[in-house]
């Protein structure tokens, strides 16, 4: 793909799926100034689109954005309505606009890999994700294809795999009073629910399908029974849309949740008896993921239907932003 701004580059991390990059890396072909950048975004968006579509994602390196003013523009330029963060897990804290810290985990926690609130109804179809401050060593967000994953963990565990299909998932999360920023799922209630007034956090909840419990000391979230494998309809092909690795390597553990609690099949019975089966996912995945090391004024764009990605421990600084659109 070429255009006066847009000029498809490689990366010896990139991966060759189905004769694709991925993910694909575009740089500019000549310097550029933000305005600049926003205006080509919109003259060349059905391209970009079309990247996006048979990529998974796209890396944008080399153009002039450098701070979260920049990003929240750069992402603007796009046209995607922002999706707010109701019912997400992750702690985040907002910089402007429609701009949120990745994750604040802390530095030592790996992420495990996920789409982006697979638990819920209402997901974001697209990330921005945004290297503000590159990482001193580590802080990848290794990125993978969900159809592949979905393929390999059919192959490998076909029982495991249509009982999923068939019955979906529940989860269960308890959710406290405040966040907590050393669990990599610390929203408390009020941050999940963009609310502190609990008529409105179960107005929220209920559209997304979800029941809650009031705890003494915060919320019990009951999500589900809800797909684990989902059809991509705009490429024809199923995918691994669950947070099953993220909630048993430890990401949903912390000293109000449970993993073994927390993810069920469907009909409420236990999701896992036998380790070997998130073993062997945790080992596909990084078989088939690809990390680029970031690099300060990285954008990257990944379609959450299409990709699940995850966090790497990094030695700090590090910064990197998000922005969720519809």
């Amino acid at each position: 793909m070429a255009s006066g701004f847009f000029v498809e580059s490689t990366l010896p991390q990139q991966r060759v799926v189905d004769g694709v990059r991925f993910p694909a890396v575009l740089t500019p072909a000549e310097a550029v100034d933000l305005d600049r950048f926003a205006a080509a975004v919109g003259a060349e968006k059905a391209r970009l689109e079309s990247l996006l579509r048979s990529s998974g994602a796209i890396l944008l390196r080399g153009f002039p954005v450098r701070s979260a003013v920049d990003f929240d523009r750069a992402v603007g330029a796009f046209g995607y309505a922002e999706l707010p963060y109701v019912g997400g897990a992750a702690p985040r804290t907002n910089v402007v606009g429609r701009v949120f810290t990745a994750n604040d985990a802390p530095p030592d926690r790996k992420i495990p890999f996920h789409h982006e609130m697979a638990h819920v109804l209402e997901f974001p179809s697209k990330l921005f994700f945004f290297c503000e401050e590159e990482p001193k060593s580590g802080g990848e967000t290794p990125i993978v294809l969900s159809h592949y994953i979905y393929k390999r963990m059919k192959g490998k565990f076909p029982e495991f795999v249509e009982k999923l299909e068939q019955q979906g998932l529940i989860y269960t999360r308890v959710l406290g009073e405040g966040d907590d920023p050393s669990s990599p799922i610390g929203c408390g209630w009020q941050s999940t629910f963009l609310t502190n007034d609990k008529a409105v956090a179960e107005q929220r909840a209920a559209r997304q399908g979800m029941k809650l419990e009031w705890l003494d000391d915060g919320v019990k979230t009951i999500m589900g029974p809800i797909p684990a494998v989902k059809f991509d309809e705009s490429r024809g092909r199923k995918i691994w849309f669950n947070s099953i690795v993220a909630a048993f390597t430890p990401g949903w553990q912390d000293t109000r949740n449970d993993p073994l609690k927390a993810v069920t099949f469907g009909d409420g019975s236990p999701l896992l008896s036998d380790d070997d089966i998130i073993d062997e996912c945790l080992k596909i995945l990084e078989e088939e993921c690809v990390a680029v090391p970031w690099k300060q004024g990285d954008v990257l764009l990944v379609d959450n239907l299409a990709v699940l990605h995850s966090r790497r421990s990094f030695e700090p600084p590090r910064r990197i932003l998000a922005s969720l659109c519809k």
